[in-house]
């Protein structure tokens, strides 16, 4: 009996004094400082971070999408998107213009290549080196629009909606940048190219955030497009087209489930948009937050494939170069233009 009271008494919980409960309060109060001092530290560092560095860590990204028929010649692709381009961004200008020294075969620019109202001089000499190499475009909402501030919270309650009175920008002004250099308008339209012995077919929509695309308009510009060929096909017997290779690629701003599921229908074999940013504000080990759209957030940036239903086509979602004047950060998404090489499939 004694010596079970023993063994009560060890385990018996001793009364606090004033005292120690004191010194706990006090502990426990400089342990949550500590916590609280550390984590805005950490917070203050990520943004300048991202604010003052990252985000003029402009980055070449370099993949490989096996499409072409046997023996074709490789294909280089230059993707560009997502500029936001202001006029004092010297670096961000010196940086595209030296992407020429690449030597892409054909360039896909995605859109939202104006951050600001003043910027179509400064996008003409970014784009200047890329004169007479072979392109296309198409708009984003930005390339329409200038840059007004939004509430970054709201990003997690869905794709941004535009201000209710937002600047508009000249559009026509911007394409005839475009012209100069001689890219091809992909807006809810179909052109063809022919680079490196392959027969190229493409096709795009407006900008799909803003719901200007018209998904309803690409058989009609697919079925014109090769009824025009096959017109100039019967003028000259020597040189058809279909004696060659053909490849088709869609290209679009933002990447909605809608837009890549029907030019996957549309026999689309590679895929190009923007509009992501990759996330912009990614976390290490999860990636990004957010994708302002309905894409899956592992597709929200680089080559994937998208399926549909027994189709498929290789994506490539560009992280861009830039961001809004009024959102000017980036963490643990570099910003980025792709290179993007085009190989026989076996």
């Amino acid at each position: 009996m004694s010596r079970r009271s023993g063994s009560l008494a060890a385990t018996d919980p001793q009364p606090v004094t004033g005292t120690a409960l004191d010194a706990a309060l006090d502990t426990l109060v400089k342990t949550a400082v500590t916590a609280v001092s550390v984590t805005a530290a950490a917070g203050v560092g990520a943004f300048a971070w991202g604010s003052l560095v990252e985000r003029r860590l402009f980055t070449l990204r370099r993949v490989t999408a096996p499409v072409l028929a046997k023996g074709a010649d490789p294909i280089r692709v230059l993707h560009l998107s997502d500029f936001h381009l202001a006029p004092w961004q010297e670096q961000k200008q010196r940086w595209i213009r030296q992407l020429a020294n690449l030597k892409p075969d054909l360039i896909v620019d995605t859109g939202d290549n104006l951050g600001h109202v003043d910027s179509y001089d400064a996008l003409a000499y970014a784009l200047e080196p890329l004169r007479g190499v072979p392109g296309v475009f198409v708009n984003g909402s930005n390339d329409y629009w200038a840059p007004g501030f939004k509430n970054p919270l709201k990003y997690f309650m869905g794709p941004s909606r535009a201000p209710r009175e937002p600047a508009r920008l000249d559009l026509e002004r911007e394409h005839g940048i475009f012209a100069s250099l001689g890219w091809r308008d992909l807006n809810n339209k179909a052109t063809s190219l022919d680079v490196r012995g392959t027969h190229i077919e493409l096709f795009g929509v407006d900008d799909p955030h803003r719901r200007y695309d018209r998904l309803e308009l690409i058989s009609g510009a697919l079925d014109d497009l090769r009824e025009e060929e096959s017109d100039d096909d019967n003028a000259n017997e020597n040189n058809s087209v279909s004696d060659r290779s053909t490849l088709t690629i869609g290209v679009a701003h933002a990447p909605y489930q809608r837009v890549l599921n029907s030019f996957v229908n549309h026999g689309a074999q590679v895929i190009f948009a923007g509009h992501t940013h990759g996330g912009q504000v990614c976390v290490p080990g999860f990636g990004a937050l957010v994708t302002n759209c309905d894409i899956p957030r592992k597709q929200v940036k680089g080559l994937s494939l998208w399926r549909r239903g027994r189709r498929a086509a290789y994506l490539n979602v560009s992280a861009g170069l830039g961001t809004s004047i009024y959102a000017p950060v980036r963490f643990a998404c570099l910003p980025e233009a792709t290179l993007l090489t085009l190989t026989p499939a076996y």
